[in-house]
């Protein structure tokens, strides 16, 4: 899978469950709430105050490993 920003939360999880612990690594608790099948990266990122180039890379690197 190849993230960007533009990617739905859920639709990474859905790829791969393992990848929530980068997300719980910056403070996004709740995977499990609507609004990860519908926010983007970048807009939990926004409301998080994290960075989402930084997550975005850290999910890109995590799926070339596999």
């Amino acid at each position: 899978m190849e993230v960007t920003k533009n990617t739905v939360i859920g639709d990474v999880l859905d790829c791969d469950i393992e990848t929530g612990r980068f997300f719980l690594e910056i403070g996004m608790h709740c995977l499990a709430c609507p609004g990860a099948r519908s926010e983007t990266i970048e807009q939990a990122c926004a409301v998080h105050g994290t960075d989402a180039d930084e997550l975005v890379e850290k999910l890109n690197a995590y799926f070339s490993e596999k």
